[in-house]
């Protein structure tokens, strides 16, 4: 990790601005944390090492030994003097049982809800905070899909769920810091009254050029008019040169979407898909196989991860992009929760997260196939996949029709 330095010497970053949204920084450190033992170590380890500011937000904080493992590591940080802000959503979270909650209040922990059922002032049909971040000190981040439980840590005779995270410190935290205190500041419960200024991490020793990382925030969020997440997807299906790998754990594309994979194809670019074998939510699941026939008719090669549920949401473009974070490639992150990504240009980190999922595939996956699916699916299944699709559809309807954008 850089060298510490006092909060005195940062210039102060006010909640609204927003220098380093949208554009790349280049003095930034990188790397890619998987889920289990390893993300979850680092996480309590950012948390012991905090000194003025924690930003944790999170779609899942589980009642169970990984989520009281971390709220221990959040109270020993409020405990310490640190300003310690946990905003988790509300229906994800709602089980977050109240003697959890009111321990984490008691140690000091700033805590609230984002939309909590039936208590919004403003609620929005399928409006979520599905962003998972944690930000220490304006300096270090973690961003990705790892929710706070035990389905994405090593608990004994039960593996995490295959998911990531980009662990980054650099400039690129100043933005991340600003996010979350305007998502503080607008959760609708409880008063509003985030401190204004935040660490800037500005302040950091320049990094030769073999080390530094380029890497931008990138937000989806369709009633506060951001589609940043899906241009990225857009832009690096008609950029791509060679080669477009996704991984992604709902991946039920809509018509554009599917548009930009089929011309990438028929340029001579190679595009896998990876997807979850097992699932946690199986008419979705239905949903998503009944797309193979399309994808495997346009050329695209399928994979299923077999091993356990995969819950990862990346991309690589070329050996030189990758986009990391919450976003799901369907209409739900799309037009209705709020999501986060960093997109990331740096050739030896992309090629060796390129490396461990061709490793994954070879070792974990099984391939889609025509003949598979003539093998593994019936007359009935087949149906029951179309059946399925539509019923998503529809559900995915609802859940986005109700919402309006902010400023119209």
């Amino acid at each position: 990790m850089t060298e510490r330095v006092p909060v005195g010497m940062l210039p102060a970053l006010h909640a609204g601005d927003h220098r380093h949204a949208g554009a790349y920084t280049a003095c930034n450190k990188a790397e890619v944390i998987w889920s289990g033992r390893p993300y979850f170590r680092l996480l309590e380890k950012l948390l012991n090492g905090a000194r003025e500011t924690v930003h944790l937000q999170t779609y899942i904080f589980g009642n169970d030994a990984t989520g009281q493992q971390v709220a221990d590591a959040l109270i020993r940080a409020a405990q310490r003097g640190v300003q310690v802000y946990l905003l988790t959503d509300g229906y994800a979270s709602q089980h977050l049982n109240g003697q959890l909650k009111q321990r984490l209040i008691a140690g000091g922990v700033h805590f609230r809800w984002f939309e909590p059922l039936f208590r919004s002032r403003r609620f929005y049909v399928g409006r979520r905070l599905h962003h998972k971040v944690t930000v220490v000190d304006g300096r270090y981040a973690l961003v990705g899909g790892i929710n706070i439980g035990d389905r994405y840590n090593d608990v004994p005779g039960d593996p995490a769920w295959l998911d990531a995270a980009l662990y980054v410190e650099g400039e690129v935290c100043a933005g991340l810091s600003a996010i979350c205190c305007k998502m503080w500041n607008g959760s609708y419960y409880g008063r509003r009254e985030l401190p204004a200024i935040v660490p800037d991490g500005a302040f950091f020793p320049s990094l030769p050029p073999g080390e530094r990382c380029s890497v931008r925030v990138r937000r989806n969020d369709w009633v506060g008019r951001k589609a940043e997440i899906w241009k990225s997807y857009f832009h690096m299906f008609s950029q791509a040169s060679k080669e477009v790998i996704v991984m992604c754990s709902y991946f039920l594309p809509g018509w554009r979407f599917r548009q930009q994979m089929a011309r990438a194809v028929k340029r001579g670019v190679k595009v896998k898909v990876i997807v979850t074998g097992p699932s946690d939510v199986m008419l979705a699941k239905s949903a998503e196989r009944y797309l193979y026939r399309w994808m495997l008719e346009n050329g695209i090669s399928v994979f299923e991860y077999a091993n356990d549920v995969l819950h990862a949401k990346l991309a690589l473009r070329d050996g030189r992009f990758m986009t990391i974070g919450s976003y799901n490639v369907n209409n739900f992150s799309a037009y209705a929760s709020i999501e986060l990504n960093l997109d990331v240009r740096n050739r030896p980190l992309v090629r060796a997260v390129r490396q461990r999922i061709e490793t994954i595939i070879d070792k974990d996956c099984r391939e889609i196939t025509e003949e598979y699916c003539q093998r593994s699916y019936g007359v009935i299944q087949k149906y029951w996949q179309r059946f399925a699709y539509e019923i998503v559809k529809v559900l995915l309807y609802f859940f986005t029709v109700r919402l309006r954008r902010k400023g119209r």
